[in-house]
């Protein structure tokens, strides 16, 4: 078993990829790219907790520790997901930083400069973001959080030419909307790949080669872990898990998605819960009018909204009628 903490702490997929980008910024350098590295850190954060919000497991806080008194984090997928959404927060943030010139050493990608592209009147331009940005280019193979800001950049052409015609264009890379990338690492967390570690190890030359197979055969696109995941229903306070009782859903609502309109069965239904019905009155501004000069001016608008909330199953009383007859019944025996 120590052979194989040891082969956990070394594995360089995503459950630590927050350290390995890190790693790769100088000490020197570090002060300048700090700030960035914690936006790029939170930014991940916020995106977990969007993709999961309507899900079993929604990212809670315990879950932002990479350790617990009692050891490492478990290596599911859900974790995997986290360091490989905060890693790519982070590389995305650096990255966009760098190709708005807020480092002094980096900037665009000119090294495209003047090429040809795919099409005749394609011509690169030198406003393409610098994707290797200041660390990546020393990584012999992408990981996934880099495929992910890699993979959903986009390319953005304008056209010239006189009188609106598109005699030539020029084309650069940019980075997409963030919601993008955590888009991307969703759709693989669905598609997560297993890793099963104690099937055959040991100490042995043999055991440690084929761990390093098993790991060689796995694309670094794929988001790996290790262990299954817990029973997200039921509160766990040692692992940090509230559990979904408690928890709101959605059922009706405008511009739903499918995920979100099963919610209720998911998060209730599904984990032995009912789902109950809550009312509420909100005050908001409404009506507003600009007066001269200079003052905005506002109506109070009460609006009744309707809420939905997992709670505990309540055992059916009996009709009250039934019940007297029955204890009626009982008196007269006697």
């Amino acid at each position: 078993f120590a052979f194989l903490s040891a082969i956990l702490l070394s594995v360089r997929y995503h459950f630590f990829s927050f350290f390995s980008v890190i790693s790769f910024v100088k000490l020197s350098a570090y002060l300048i790219y700090s700030s960035s590295v914690a936006a790029g850190a939170q930014s991940g954060i916020e995106e977990c907790k969007y993709q999961f919000a309507w899900d079993r497991w929604n990212c809670p806080e315990r879950a932002l520790q990479l350790s617990t008194h009692s050891g490492l984090r478990s290596a599911n997928r859900e974790t995997a997901f986290f360091h490989a959404i905060s890693s790519a927060g982070v590389m995305y943030t650096l990255t966009r930083n760098c190709s708005l010139g807020d480092f002094d050493n980096c900037g665009c990608d000119d090294t495209r400069n003047g090429q040809r592209g795919d099409k005749p009147n394609l011509k690169i331009d030198g406003k393409s973001v610098n994707i290797k940005g200041i660390f990546l280019s020393s990584l012999t193979r992408d990981p996934l959080f880099n495929q992910a800001v890699k993979g959903t950049m986009q390319r953005t052409c304008k056209c010239h030419g006189v009188s609106g015609s598109c005699t030539t264009q020029t084309c650069w890379l940019q980075l997409p909307e963030f919601r993008e990338v955590g888009n991307y690492l969703k759709e693989k967390y669905h598609r997560a790949v297993k890793v099963d570690l104690l099937r055959g190890a040991g100490n042995s030359a043999a055991s440690r080669g084929a761990i390093a197979e098993t790991f060689s055969s796995i694309s670094r696109k794929e988001l790996v872990h290790l262990e299954d995941s817990p029973d997200y229903c039921l509160e766990n306070r040692t692992l940090g898990l509230p559990g979904t009782e408690g928890r709101e859903c959605l059922r009706k609502g405008k511009n739903l998605s499918k995920w979100e309109k099963r919610s209720c069965k998911r998060l209730c239904g599904e984990c032995g819960l009912a789902v109950e019905e809550r009312r509420a009155e909100t005050v908001s501004s409404c009506n507003c009018k600009f007066h001269w000069c200079c003052a905005v001016k506002c109506e109070q608008c009460r609006k009744i909204v309707t809420k939905y909330y997992c709670v505990k199953r309540t055992k059916r009383v009996k009709n009250d009628s039934a019940s007297r007859r029955k204890s009626y019944r009982l008196k007269k025996k006697h």
